[in-house]
């Protein structure tokens, strides 16, 4: 080949490289002066409103990194959230920018309350994009048009079944049909299936195959069951001996670690498996919003790698969630807050799984059955 040709094939080589690598080189600045651009403008808005259950510790990380951008919080359970941004909407007040709790208000109340902007275009950090640093490889989205409510959490679950360490055999139990033997009637106490602080559960036991709504029926309506609203006061009754078996003992985990005679089941062992959701860890961005663009920012920080690090290490030291980025270290995650590798579970988390209307409608039958029997 001739030093001409020669010449010439370099520069073919050199300009299809060029041809070829532009695109990453422009994404790149695209996204940088999308963040840019929002950024200053949150700096202006100057505030963020950010209602949060149980996580609000880590927006004090947030703060620190955002000093300009003042973060307002509104703590409180989901449920109590999503009625009070629904009743400020009824007022025409649009006072939240983000909410961040569970997913089943997130859709039931935001979502089909026409409440939110989609999210999925508020993410603009390319670390909070690649859907590869996150569980299975994809975004999950808990609504049905994949885009509304972010699920961040990956939670396994042990149907929030809890029990006394002194009155039973953990190991003996196999399956969830286990919990309707005759020998546990009248010794286990539950929230009050038509609470949403089941959802997670409800949606599990309704939408398995191997349970369903028999199991329901026969759990909630033929055991005898002494149902509260306050799991606080279950988790003393547990600890105490006045029950066995406890469904929605939230604080079970504090408990043990005071040296009290409670423990969860490990449900992920049993024949039908366990299941993992986002338990209170989904977010949305309201519509209408009084800060948009300060509302993209925490977004974007919150489920970056620095935020959901900080929501490992300072979510809730009784019950440390497990963060669905699979590039952020597990260290100080429990063992049981951690998917096991080949351990069956069923992931709630799904569209298919979200409409709860059927599961409350189940819910309050059985439980007027049950009133009507006193």
């Amino acid at each position: 080949m001739s030093n001409v040709k020669r010449g010439r094939f370099f520069l073919a080589v050199i300009a299809g490289i060029l041809l070829h690598y532009p695109l990453p080189i422009q994404a790149q600045s695209d996204w940088s002066r999308e963040w840019e651009k929002t950024l200053a403008a949150a700096k202006k808005e100057g505030q963020v409103v950010v209602h949060i259950y149980r996580y609000g510790r880590l927006v004090e990380s947030f703060q620190r990194e955002y000093p300009d951008i003042k973060a307002v919080t509104v703590t409180g359970r989901g449920s109590q959230l999503t009625t009070r941004i629904a009743a400020e909407r009824r007022a025409e007040k649009y006072l939240a920018d983000v909410y961040s709790g569970g997913a089943n208000g997130a859709f039931n109340v935001l979502y089909k309350g026409k409440a939110l902007d989609p999210i999925k275009p508020a993410l603009i950090l390319p670390e909070v994009t690649d859907p590869s640093k996150w569980y299975g490889g994809e975004h999950r989205y808990a609504d049905p048009d994949g885009k509304y409510i972010f699920a961040y959490l990956a939670n396994p679950s042990s149907a929030q079944l809890s029990f006394n360490a002194k009155m039973v055999h953990s190991e003996k139990f196999k399956s969830h049909w286990d919990l309707v033997s005759p020998k546990w009637k009248g010794k286990i106490v539950s929230l009050d299936p038509r609470d949403t602080g089941l959802g997670a559960t409800m949606q599990f036991l309704y939408y398995h195959p191997e349970l369903g709504p028999e199991f329901i029926k026969r759990f909630f309506g033929g055991m005898d069951i002494t149902f509260s609203k306050n799991f606080r006061q279950m988790t003393d009754w547990l600890a105490q001996g006045k029950f066995a078996i406890c469904m929605g003992c939230k604080d079970s985990l504090r408990a043990k670690n005071q040296g009290l005679p409670v423990d969860d089941f490990e449900t992920s062992a049993w024949k039908e498996g366990g299941s993992f959701s986002t338990g209170g860890g989904s977010l949305a961005l309201l519509n209408r919003a009084p800060h948009p663009h300060a509302a993209k920012v925490f977004i974007n920080w919150f489920l970056s790698t620095k935020g959901q690090i900080a929501l490992q290490k300072l979510g809730d030291p009784d019950d440390p969630p497990n963060s669905r980025r699979i590039d952020v270290p597990k260290d100080g995650v429990p063992k049981d807050n951690q998917l096991v590798e080949g351990r069956k579970y069923f992931d709630v988390v799904r569209p298919e799984f979200a409409d709860m209307k059927p599961i409350f409608q189940l819910a309050k039958e059985i439980m007027q059955a049950n009133e009507s029997k006193r």
